[in-house]
């Protein structure tokens, strides 16, 4: 594992740093600190969203200090209010431990367990579970006033529209999570996103006014979109890190199709490239944009990590298999990865008795999808040659479409032009 020396300069030239306390820098640059982030277990896999954090971590390791990622058993009991507008729903305990269970396999994958600065994992709910509630607000409760509470940013923004109290003690959990680990595990740093400045700083504020103790804390930005989208969002949702959820194809799609406006950002925050290689990068691409170097260089290195090297290779494969000229790649694909690959072009569904019947290539064109605006239109582009049936050139515009056309059993391969693919996926009558 390499060393930087630095890891706030590191975070300042990758974009990674909002919010620092007074006093973080000196206490990094004196030696190996122990710095934690905590994951909330609402779901059994952590999502692209997640990386900015798991990659502070890691770059926080790279640097020789010490990670600690805390999976939140207890806390995922209370429920975040932060940059939530309404309640959520709190999930039982066996669903909790399932979630812990598979966020800490991801996490693996990630940090390194071994050495002098081996990363650890902890769940707040070891600690929690021997605590009453009697315990909590006479030993916890009674350092922190109601007005420094209603005073955050999480808190006042659901004013109006109500908070429980369940919620609202969600600071004291985190910052009660800061203190024991401060206290039993020496962490002297908590990291974070923006949005969990709040949360953060009540327990550095806890730390001191229950112990005259000192802790530090900073956070990163939370990333958006250049067209002000949600990162880690698609149309289909959220983009995991579990090839349950989403495929390590459409993982590889998802970075591969990245906007210009946002690779450059995103190539700082979740390579572990080092300064020079990503400007070296940068500044290749910005000679042949098209070619696309930041996204292909990214696409790869994080499709790796998440997923293997032969996953990587799989998803090109599929890629190339759609974009490429040859028909065998796309027939050897599994049935799973070729659906996938077929859903990411425009899709028109074709009833079985059209089919049996057979159609005209040209009114498949143009009357049972939008492919050509009018069949003149479809008969030209077959005369200039510029349609393909499943990766072969079709120049009979008399062409009857039937059967023997189906691949997989389900499916027509249409090209229209160098780059319009679409697809006709057979349906019962």
């Amino acid at each position: 594992m390499s060393t930087i020396k630095n890891y706030i300069e590191e975070l300042k030239w990758r974009g990674m740093l909002q919010d620092i306390m007074p006093g973080t820098e000196e206490l990094l640059n004196k030696g190996m600190t122990t710095g934690y982030i905590g994951f909330d277990p609402t779901a059994d896999s952590l999502g692209v969203g997640n990386l900015v954090q798991i990659m502070s971590l890691l770059h926080f390791q790279r640097c020789g200090h010490k990670p600690i990622a805390l999976v939140g058993g207890a806390t995922g009991m209370v429920g975040d209010p932060s940059g939530k507008s309404a309640e959520r729903n709190l999930l039982d305990e066996n669903t909790l431990n399932h979630n812990l269970h598979c966020q800490k396999a991801q996490l693996e994958k990630f940090l390194d367990f071994s050495g002098a600065n081996a990363a650890v994992i902890v769940n707040n709910y070891d600690w929690f579970k021997h605590i009453t509630f009697l315990d909590f607000i006479r030993d916890i409760g009674k350092h922190l006033s109601v007005n420094y509470m209603m005073a955050k940013d999480s808190v006042k923004s659901r004013l109006e529209t109500g908070m429980s109290f369940t919620e609202f003690s969600y600071q004291l959990v985190q910052g009660y999570d800061f203190y024991y680990l401060w206290k039993n595990h020496q962490v002297m740093l908590q990291m974070g996103g923006s949005d969990q400045w709040g949360n953060i700083v009540t327990g550095t504020e806890l730390i001191r006014r229950k112990e005259g103790g000192e802790a530090f804390a900073l956070t990163t930005p939370l990333i958006k979109k250049a067209d002000g989208t949600k990162f880690g969002k698609t149309e289909g949702g959220n983009v995991w890190l579990d090839a349950k959820r989403t495929s390590p194809y459409k993982f590889y799609q998802f970075w591969l199709n990245a906007a210009d406006a946002d690779i450059a950002t995103y190539i700082r925050i979740f390579s572990i490239k080092s300064k020079e290689e990503v400007e070296t990068l940068e500044a290749e691409h910005l000679t042949a944009p098209h070619l696309r170097l930041l996204q292909k260089t990214l696409a790869d290195e994080i499709t790796i990590r998440v997923h293997s090297h032969d996953a990587l290779l799989q998803a090109k494969a599929a890629s190339e298999a759609l974009f490429g000229n040859l028909m065998d790649g796309l027939l050897k694909l599994h049935e799973d990865t070729f659906a996938e690959v077929v859903a990411s072009i425009p899709q028109f569904e074709l009833e079985q008795k059209i089919i049996d019947a057979g159609v005209g290539i040209m009114d498949l064109l143009a009357t049972h999808a939008t492919i050509s605006k009018s069949k003149g239109d479809a008969k030209r582009a077959i005369e200039q040659g510029g349609v393909s049936i499943n990766k072969t050139k079709i120049t009979d515009v008399n062409l009857i479409i039937n059967r023997a056309h189906i691949v997989k059993d389900h499916y027509i391969l249409i090209q229209n032009g160098k780059k319009n693919y679409f697809a006709f996926k057979l349906i019962a009558e």
